[in-house]
């Protein structure tokens, strides 16, 4: 494998190591290529593997660092004895940890009803049948509850479900429970919960190392239980094994490894990355961190609402403007449409004829949609990487018979075109500043309204606390402990801890905000009415100057 770099801003990824293949030598990089190609069903293809140019660190764990470092392990064990790659350690190492997600609170809380569900049924059935009952089996079963809620998730995502999936209200005592009494959520894919390309390009990588493992150095397969878990299940998932018999793959047939927790990958240092090693200025806990801000005169304030009480008539608006049209409940409607309000006024102070406004990370399109019907003289372009949401937003512009709204299926990075304004609702963590930078670089006005703070983190391009303001204040340490407490502001907690939730978004939208000051925009930050519209209810708006 060779990293060839063309520029200093480009990575090209090629995997030259050649293994055999009933008879057929080919490059690993080939068969990384074949299975996603197969995977897909394509049969014209062009092909140019590139490094996007914004990944979280265990993305590009999963699809550069992994693959690079497979390739080595194969080369070297042809020809002597070749150590373990450190990088699958620490995937093995990775795949322990549990699963974050956006809604992380929401499925904790219905893994919590499943396990005191299933605990119950245990003591109903003693006497007799438990004694018949051989302790692996009960212990198998017992693991079978607790990732099943997992994997219903994970599996319900590649399906596609017509209507909407039916609410209901959990328990007192579920809802009242301590977030630190939730269980945590465990892998089923290589990035937590959702088959992504990830998965894909591991894969290939994964079993032609597991190959060599079991040929060579089988009594060290048991180094890697979650490893061996994630190879068997993904063969669960539909295509996949039909992907795999069309490219040459032909899965192992693992036996079970049992794993007892925190015995994962002893070999891997457990010393903090470069990034999060003991700062002797830290200053622990979100109000210290506060505290230290407001010495530096910087406290939570954000700019008055240029109109709290505006509404669209949403009753008079054809059907498919509304996200009622979404798959969601109505409650849940109803605080999407007020949502737009915020976001649908500020685009329309700022818009004039003839403007383009790109809707990132669009989803559904319930922001594209509404803008594109209320702005006819404005080109509205909806970017999203998910096909099946891009379908049900295109089938709703079709029945408004909207002529200036376009679709575009891809990563907004690869969206080179010239606009007037970005807008970006509930972009998840580094997105929005992905969103931010995206308006900066083009001089184009933005709103954004963030989600995720917890998945903020420092990548290949973005470094926190942003702004030069902050980082005279804060290490970056400080600035996660804000970021951390800025994701508890759900409804279900007391309202002392969802205020200091509140005012940590607040903090990390203000750096945001100081930075873009800081390269020539006037930016507000506005919290949303009303503030039930959404815990995640803060707007960043930018105009350039």
């Amino acid at each position: 494998m060779k990293g060839i770099k063309k520029s200093l801003t480009e990575e090209y990824l090629y995997l030259d190591f050649s293994h055999q293949t009933e008879g057929c030598i080919l490059p690993l990089h080939t068969s990384v290529t074949l299975f996603l190609l197969s995977y897909c069903d394509c049969r014209i293809f062009k092909v140019c593997l590139v490094l996007t140019k914004e990944v979280s660190q265990w993305t590009r764990l999963c699809e550069l660092t992994i693959p690079l470092a497979i390739e080595n392990f194969l080369r070297e064990s042809s020809e002597q004895a070749a150590a373990i790659p450190v990088e699958i350690l620490e995937l093995e190492k990775k795949l322990s940890e549990p699963v974050r997600v956006h809604n992380d609170d929401k499925l904790r809380r219905q893994k919590l009803k499943q396990q005191k569900a299933a605990s119950i049924e245990p003591a109903q059935a003693k006497g007799q049948a438990k004694s018949q009952v051989h302790p692996l089996e009960a212990s198998e079963e017992s693991d079978s509850a607790s990732q099943s809620l997992e994997l219903k998730v994970a599996f319900s995502k590649l399906t596609v479900q017509e209507g909407p999936a039916a609410t209901s209200r959990e328990p007192s005592h579920i809802r009242k429970a301590k977030a630190s009494d939730l269980p945590p959520l465990e892998h089923v894919f290589a990035e937590g919960l959702f088959f992504t390309l990830a998965d894909i390009v591991l894969l290939p990588c994964i079993h032609h190392f597991l190959v060599i493992i079991c040929k060579k150095f089988s009594e060290r397969l048991t180094e890697f239980p979650l490893l061996a878990s994630w190879y068997q299940r993904i063969q669960e998932v539909p295509r996949v094994k039909t992907a795999a018999s069309k490219c040459g793959i032909q899965f192992l047939h693992l036996p079970e490894l049992l794993t007892t927790p925190n015995e994962h990958c002893p070999q891997l240092s457990e010393a903090p990355s470069g990034e999060e090693q003991s700062d002797p200025l830290f200053i622990g806990g979100p109000r210290p961190t506060m505290t230290k801000l407001m010495e530096k005169g910087i406290e939570v304030m954000f700019s008055p609402h240029p109109c709290p009480t505006w509404t669209l008539d949403w009753n008079s608006l054809p059907a498919a403007v509304s996200p009622k049209e979404g798959r969601m409940s109505s409650d849940r409607a109803l605080r999407k449409q007020q949502q737009l309000n915020n976001l649908v006024y500020v685009v329309m102070n700022q818009a004039k004829p003839g403007d383009r406004i790109v809707d990132f990370c669009s989803g559904g399109g319930h922001v594209g949609i509404v803008l594109a019907h209320m702005l006819p003289s404005c080109q509205v372009i909806l970017i999203e990487n998910k096909e099946l949401s891009l379908i049900r937003a295109k089938k709703r512009s079709d029945e408004l018979g909207l002529s200036n709204i376009w679709f575009i299926q891809a990563n907004m990075e690869y969206f080179a075109g010239m606009f007037n304004i970005g807008v970006a609702l509930h972009a998840c963590g580094v997105a929005t500043d992905m969103v931010i930078e995206h308006c900066i670089k083009t001089r184009a006005s933005f709103v954004t309204c963030p989600c995720c703070y917890g998945f903020i983190q420092n990548t290949s391009r973005f470094n926190f606390p942003k702004s030069e303001q902050f980082k005279k204040t804060l290490s970056y340490k400080e600035h996660m402990i804000l970021c951390r407490f800025a994701d508890q502001t759900a409804v279900q907690l007391p309202p002392q801890r969802r205020l200091i939730g509140k005012q940590c978004m607040c903090l990390v939208d203000l750096d945001r905000a100081r930075a873009a000051e800081e390269r020539g925009y006037s930016v507000q930050v506005i919290s949303m009415e009303p503030e039930s519209c959404s815990p995640k209810n803060n707007m960043i708006v930018g105009v350039p100057v």
